[in-house]
């Protein structure tokens, strides 16, 4: 079937795989589509910063398209992709050492906190996240707004799934220090 009549509307993910993989760049668009607001998610949430956050995403989308051939079904897509966009963000991170995000986080969080709660407290979260280690907050990102599984998120990582378990629980509990400091 040539690119010309495929129906990329109505195909389902293994198709588009498929095609992406034989070098069809529409088929790879309309199958990244499906996630692409998840994966900038997980970046900025990993990243804590917008700008950050765009530049993570595009490293995982080009390493994505660059590797589709790699990809060979033992896991859902999304995972293999999330994880792509995981490594990407701290790559991101780790270039750009040191952070500024903490201290605009603070700043931010201190004028909101008068003005309004709610976007102090989202800055606050912001902020405490940024400040738990690299592996701690992706854990946590992964489960919390990626919304996958704990065997998911050991694949996206290549950990096992007890060590996914442990980084979520420390990253939790550190949270909930950094917060209580904090107020």
């Amino acid at each position: 079937m040539t690119q010309q009549r495929r129906r990329y509307g109505g195909a389902d993910e293994r198709d588009l795989i498929a095609w992406a993989q034989e070098g069809d760049e529409r088929a790879f668009g309309q199958l990244v589509n499906r996630y692409r607001t998840m994966l900038q998610t997980i970046c900025y949430r990993i990243t804590g910063d917008e700008q950050l956050a765009q530049d993570a995403a595009q490293a995982a989308l080009l390493a994505a398209w660059k590797h589709i051939g790699r990809f060979e079904h033992r896991s859902k897509f999304s995972t293999w992709l999330y994880r792509i966009a995981h490594n990407a963000a701290l790559a991101t991170i780790r270039k750009r050492r040191p952070e500024p995000v903490g201290e605009l986080a603070e700043q931010a969080a201190g004028t909101a906190r008068g003005a309004d709660e709610t976007v102090g407290d989202v800055q606050s979260v912001r902020w405490a996240l940024s400040k738990l280690p690299e592996d701690f907050r992706a854990a946590l990102v992964l489960r919390e707004y990626g919304g996958l599984s704990y065997q998911e998120i050991a694949e996206a990582q290549g950990i096992k799934v007890e060590t996914v378990k442990t980084r979520i629980s420390r990253a939790r509990q550190g949270l909930a220090v950094l917060l209580a400091d904090r107020d």
